[in-house]
């Protein structure tokens, strides 16, 4: 088994800070099938990818209020299963590395993630979507009616 903390050729890791900047509150979970991260997709497929969950928590149920006359939604999560210290990466083991900034990576200073997905159903706190791209038990930051066509 390859160490995930091993750095690849041409990688950087920086130290990162003592303190954080800001708070946040997780507002519910996202239940996918994949619970490694070698067999998540790169990108979500809204069309033909696996039908997901998202679990809202209490209190923040009522802000779904609206939500299912929408068919798309902007889910904004934080992938807490990531590395946070890489400036340079190496994601396809090339004799070259890219900037953390110019890379989808999962691997970043603060690891939240954006997707666009489609909304499928809302049933109480649960959403059922299609198009996600994360680890089963992802923590949710945040959802957005999203407009416009699906990515």
């Amino acid at each position: 088994m390859t160490d995930p903390d091993a750095l690849r050729p041409h990688e950087l890791a920086v130290t990162v800070p003592d303190s954080f900047d800001a708070q946040l509150w997780f507002i519910g979970r996202i239940h996918t099938p994949w619970t490694r991260r070698g067999d998540c997709p790169h990108r979500g497929d809204p069309e033909n990818g696996p039908d997901c969950r998202i679990e809202v928590f209490d209190p923040w149920v009522p802000g779904l209020t609206g939500i299912a006359q929408h068919e798309q939604v902007q889910v904004l999560y934080w992938m807490d299963r990531s590395r946070r210290d890489l400036v340079l990466q190496n994601p396809r083991f090339s004799d070259e590395s890219t900037g953390t900034f110019a890379l989808r990576s999962p691997v970043r200073p603060n690891p939240v993630a954006s997707s666009v997905v489609r909304l499928l159903g809302v049933e109480g706190r649960w959403l059922t979507v299609r198009g996600l791209d994360c680890l089963s038990g992802t923590p949710l930051l945040d959802l957005k009616a999203a407009f416009g066509a699906l990515a």
